[in-house]
């Protein structure tokens, strides 16, 4: 199923643990590639990224790689492409790593597009007392592996 322009939705993602937990809330919505001037990042030939302004090259570097997880499914779906447009992405400091910015986008992804669970997921280590990321299927994430 092709997507059409949408409105913007928000996916609220939480992650409980004995430290408090992690959380992230991002508002997003979705189009298709238009001739607009605003700067767009190229996660995939098929598949862009707009972020608000002042976003963190951390988090916007973790919010790519969350839509990377999804890229070919979503360039299966729509080969005239599609424009993931970030309006927020809020969080409390004291809960939130760059890393959940990718997990809030695979929520995000997964609920308005009702595209599959690729296995990203935060992990508590308790002997550690902290926070481990799973990625899936993917390769190490900013890794030469993802350009092979």
């Amino acid at each position: 199923m092709a997507v059409e322009d949408n409105m913007s939705s928000t996916f609220k993602y939480r992650f409980q643990s004995p430290l408090g937990g992690l959380a992230a809330d991002l508002t997003a919505e979705y189009a298709l590639p238009g001739a607009d001037d605003e700067f767009f990042l190229r996660v995939d030939r098929h598949v862009s990224l707009s972020l608000p302004q002042g976003v963190s090259w951390r988090d916007a570097a973790w919010l790519s790689f969350g839509l990377a997880a999804h890229a070919p499914d979503l360039a299966l779906r729509n080969p005239q492409g599609i424009r993931v447009r970030v309006t927020a992405l809020e969080f409390p400091l004291a809960h939130f790593r760059s890393e959940v910015a990718a997990l809030a986008m695979d929520g995000w992804i997964r609920q308005e597009l009702s595209l599959p669970d690729h296995g990203l997921r935060a992990v508590f280590d308790a002997e550690q007392r902290s926070y481990g990321f799973h990625w899936g299927e993917q390769p190490e994430p900013f890794s030469d592996d993802l350009l092979k």
